[in-house]
This record gives C-alpha cells, structure tokens and sequence, in this order.
C-alpha cells in the first residue's frame, strides 16, 4: 500500500506535466533523446576536457606571476625596469608596482559563475605565489588584474583574458545551441505537417458524425494515415448508401401503407351515418389517423432527420416557437430562456426533437415547464484540439407521473413506450437528433413531480 500511493502520485504528476496533443507527444519523443545526449556531451565537455585545459592555462599564468613576484622581490627598485620590459615583450603581461600600499580583501561577485576559470586561477596562484593575492575580473573587459602583497608594496600584474580562455568553448556553446534549435524546428515542422493530416481526418469524422456533409478528405501526411483517410471515405460512401437505401424503402414503404389508408378514410367519410353507428365510425376514424402518425414517425425515425445539414441559428427563437405551437394544442407551456443563444443547429430536427418531449409531457401532465441556459463544459475536446466550454443545457419538466429510475434508460429503445396511444418512437428519435447534434439527453426527476428530460448541446 506504502508503495502504491507514491507510485500513483508520481504518474498523476507526469500525466499533468507531459503535453496532451501528438504533436507535443511527438516532439517530445524526437527531442528528449537529442537533449539528453547534448547533456551527457555537455558534461563531459565540462567535466573533461574543458576542466584540464583551463587547469593548464591558468598554472601557467600563475607560474609567469610566480616567477616575475620573485625577480621583483630580487632585484632593487632600481634595477627593476629591464623586468617591467621583458614582461610585457614576452610574456605579455603588463606590471606596475605600488610603493608601500597594502592589499585590502575585497568581495568581488564571480564574472564568470558557469566556468572554473576563477576558481582554477585561483588555487594556481596560492600554490606558486604563496603570498597574499586578489584577482579582479571585473574591471577590464579584456584583462584579468592580479595583485600580489610583497614587504614593501603592491606589484600588479595584468594578464589577457585570452591567456586563461579557449575559443574552443564558444564553438562548443554555438554548436550544442545551434544544432538543438536546428533539430527542433525540423522535428516540429514535420510532426506538425503529420498532425495536420490527423486532425483534419478527426475534423472529418467529427463532422460526419454529426450529420454534416463533409465529402471526401485528401488522403495526405504518412501512408498510415492516407490508409485511414481513405479508409473513411469508403466508409462515407457505404454509411451513405445504407442510409439511401434504407430510407427509399421505408418511404415506398410509407407510400404504399398511405395509399389503402386514404381509401380507407375516404371510405368512412363516405359512410351514411346513422346514431348506431356513429360511434364505431368514430373509433375506426380515430384508428386510421393513429396509423397514418404511427406510419409518419417510423418514416421519421428511419430517415434520422439525417439530409439536413447545420445552420447558424437561435435555440431560443426555435424553443419559444415549439412551445407556442403546444400552446395551439391545449398544453400548458411555461418558458425560462434568455433574450438569445446563437448556435450551429438542424433546427427542424431540433424542432422535433423538442416537440417529441413536449408532446409526451402534454399527453401524460398538467403542467409543462421548459428552461433553455448555459453552463460550463470541461469533460472533453472539440475536433482539432480546440476546447468547447459551455453547453446550451435545455430542461423539459413536467407534473406527471414520471417514468421509475430503473426504466428510465429503456425509455429510449425504440418501440418501447409505458402509453397505449404512443409508438415507442418520440425518445429514440429525441436521442438520435440530440446526439446528432455532439450532445446528450438524460431522463432525471423533476422538481415538479414528474419527469425531467435535460438535453446538453454544444454551443
């Protein structure tokens, strides 16, 4: 147990710390190896080669220092100008002495933190010079100046830069530099031309799914995916043939059952009406108009209300005029919305949508209350990556009887219905137009008594 929890926390915390997209994921897989060679180099660069080499040149300042703090202190002030002289011709360091001053400890911050240069010069001084020294890095650009404590006075030495520092680093830093910022931005110009064939592949099926007409993508990027890409739009062409076919046949279908219905209704209307009959007449007109909804809603339900395609729209507008239709039919609608809420919809099929829940409210309560409002998304990721934030959340309550938690999910199976009167259709088609549309729909209990219908719409 001991070792599980930190395990859990440890990927919980990569999870939060590594990128979500392919495109991250990707470069990720292609950079980290190259970054962690680049530090093995860099470390051993740092470690090796860039340590000894900086050894050697500052024991050799500090030698040249060494011996000309010796001379000085050998030879008379008189006789020390040959020395000032030959120092500068050849060994390039420029000395000045100062007569009786006294070496004062200053705390200087390093100039140069990232390299040992400093620290190395350093301990070669204390080794060979064994008097008391400070060295300035600060105040020339181009020289490092040494000052050595001697009995009567202050000997200065300045020494080039160039003495203690290799070019070699500088080509070393540029290339390392260089040759990372090279590789990442090829890795991300490829992986991201390889993405934009996956997404654009994604945006398709999305679109697809959701009843729009994107027709065929252009297989492009990796083989892999022109083989998915083409993959889909043999997949397109057989959903669309299906759905063609099985919507000509229901339609034929439909035609034919109309046809014996008309005559059918013609021959009732036609009937002499007598007081005994009346009400059998009446039943068997009620009988055929209930055959020719019921033979209406399969057509509907098998065309998915599939041809329209997605328009800007008002949800507001579209709710506000189902409910006045119900209004015209004797249901007693009340309507929460804002003034507005612009949205991509197939607002017929969103019209029957809403009408099929409302009609089933109507048939079973008194009391029939409709909320439209926004409300905040995070549970997932429109196509392309580009966060959706807010539903368009439409409730549809009503003072029924309601339908028991347990049952409420078969609701939805099509031909399943709890009413004598009801085709089993109105849910099934109610589901199909919501999920068309990228969203859901829930049966819950409603605050009024009866039952709740909650459709969530991305906005």
């Amino acid at each position: 147990m001991s070792l599980t929890t930190p395990t859990k926390s440890v990927t919980r915390a990569l999870r939060a710390i590594l990128p979500r997209g392919l495109l991250g994921r990707s470069v990720l897989i292609i950079l980290l190896p190259m970054v962690v060679l680049q530090a093995v180099a860099l470390q051993l660069f740092y470690g090796g080669h860039l340590d000894v080499i900086s050894r050697r040149l500052a024991g050799g300042v500090a030698g040249d220092v060494a011996m000309l703090v010796e001379l000085v202190r050998r030879e008379a002030p008189e006789n020390r100008t040959w020395i000032f002289r030959e120092s500068a011709w050849r060994l390039d360091l420029n000395l000045a002495y100062e007569e009786g001053a006294r070496l004062h400890s200053v705390e200087r911050a390093a100039s140069l933190p990232l390299l040992p240069l400093e620290e190395d010069l350093n301990h070669a001084l204390w080794e060979r010079v064994r008097l008391p020294f400070d060295t300035d890095w600060q105040s020339d650009p181009r020289s490092v100046i040494i000052r050595v404590q001697l009995p009567e006075g202050v000997l200065h030495v300045e020494a080039p830069r160039k003495r203690l520092f290799t070019a070699t680093l500088y080509l070393f830093v540029i290339w390392l530099v260089g040759s990372a910022l090279l590789l990442s931005a090829i890795a991300i110009l490829f992986m991201k031309n390889q993405v934009r064939a996956i997404r654009r592949l994604a945006d398709a099926a999305e679109g697809f799914g959701l009843g729009r007409d994107v027709g065929q993508i252009k297989p492009e990027g990796a083989s892999e995916v022109r083989q998915a890409a083409q993959a889909f739009n043999r997949m397109q062409e057989r959903i669309r043939r299906f759905v063609g076919q099985r919507t000509e046949m229901l339609a034929g279908i439909s035609h034919d059952l109309r046809t014996p219905l008309t005559r059918m209704r013609l021959a009732l209307a036609m009937l002499p009406r007598a007081p005994e009959t009346e009400e059998d007449l009446e039943a068997l007109t009620h009988d055929v108009e209930e055959m020719e909804r019921m033979t209406a809603s399969y057509l509907s339900f098998a065309r998915g209300e599939g041809t329209e395609q997605a328009r800007p729209a008002d949800l507001v507008a579209l709710v506000q005029d189902v409910a006045a239709n119900a209004r015209r039919a004797g249901a007693r609608v009340e309507v929460a919305a804002p003034a507005d809420l612009p949205m991509p919809l197939r607002p017929d099929a969103v019209r029957r949508c809403l009408g099929n829940l409302i009609d089933n409210a109507r048939r079973h309560a008194q009391r029939i209350a409709v909320a439209v409002r926004t409300v905040p998304r995070t549970d997932m990721a429109g196509p392309g990556g580009a966060q959706k934030t807010v539903w368009a959340e439409i409730t549809v309550d009503d003072d029924g009887p309601g339908i028991p938690a347990e049952d409420r999910e078969s609701a939805f199976r099509p031909f399943h219905s709890g009413s004598p009167t009801g085709t089993g259709l109105g849910l099934s088609i109610a589901r199909d137009i919501v999920r068309s549309h990228g969203g859901e729909i829930e049966l819950e209990e409603s605050p009024l008594g009866g039952l709740r219908a909650r459709l969530r719409l991305p906005v």
